[in-house]
């Protein structure tokens, strides 16, 4: 096959990507930036994001989401590489597509539903402190409903399983040779793990912990839901622009913003990947 047929055939592989790619996301960008450089009057203005960085409560929105989310993906890896590592090592090989079948099973509801159900849940009178009351170590009913804490316990519960995807499937493509050679020069089971298990499996906790920033740092509807509109994060800020005072400008640039402290997030992750690589 000559060079101009394997071409062609290249860019026939490549070009219903790359025509996605332009007209779901290239141009929505291209509009999203030019919507929020324009003002009422028909000029071209910055007052959009001069207004993010003057308006204190827009600041706020932005710090609201990074701690939320940055909470929501510490305790996700917290909860899932145990989870990995008992699905990897600990069940039988002929039980562990079953076990990740149970795993995932609450996944298949709505996240609508799973929203609201966690809202019942943690309700004053909900099953969380119906025990708390009934075993003696609460006196009274708790708030947690619409609280900060119910919108991280609703994300976390979402997003763990990602990450003990991502992680499990780094967890099976380990050698066991690499833990039998730690223990023949002398390593203990938690130095074979600090020096050799977690090092080889930090490109899956990155992955998982980057889409898990992604997804929830984006989200509408849990905090929405759980957060009871206690707390403004920034996808409620952008909502509000668009839904109570039919800003677009404002709501285009808040959601350029965030995007950017996303691509700084993936940018920050992906050179200490290529640092791990090396």
């Amino acid at each position: 096959m000559s060079t101009a047929s394997q071409s062609r055939i290249g860019w026939a592989s490549v070009t219903p990507a790359l025509l996605w790619t332009l007209v779901f996301f290239i141009v929505p960008f291209i509009a999203m930036g030019v919507m929020s450089l324009s003002s009422k009057d028909g000029t071209w203005s910055l007052a959009a994001y001069a207004q993010f960085f003057t308006n204190p409560s827009y600041w706020r929105a932005l710090t609201n989401s990074l701690e939320v989310t940055l909470m929501v993906t510490f305790f996700s890896v917290l909860l899932a590489y145990p989870f990995a590592w008992i699905l990897a090592f600990m069940v039988p090989d002929r039980w562990q597509r079953l076990a990740l079948m149970l795993a995932v099973l609450p996944f298949w509801t709505s996240y609508v539903v799973r929203s609201y159900s966690w809202l019942l849940v943690l309700a004053e009178r909900g099953v969380v402190n119906s025990a708390l009351v009934s075993s003696g170590i609460l006196s009274a009913p708790v708030q947690i409903a619409n609280t900060r804490a119910a919108t991280v316990i609703g994300f976390v519960h979402f997003f763990v399983m990602l990450l003990t995807l991502t992680i499990y499937a780094n967890l099976k493509q380990l050698s066991p040779n690499y833990r039998k050679a730690a223990t023949d020069l002398g390593a203990s089971g938690f130095q074979t793990f600090i020096h050799v298990i977690l090092p080889l499996t930090l490109p899956g906790i990155m992955v998982g912990a980057f889409l898990t920033f992604v997804l929830a740092i984006g989200d509408y509807i849990t905090p929405q839901i759980l957060g009871g509109n206690n707390e403004l994060l920034m996808p409620q800020l952008i909502m509000m622009q668009i839904g109570r005072r039919g800003d677009f400008a404002s709501a285009s640039a808040l959601s350029l913003i965030l995007m950017a402290v996303v691509t700084l997030a993936y940018l920050a992750c992906a050179r200490w990947l290529k640092i791990e690589r090396a």
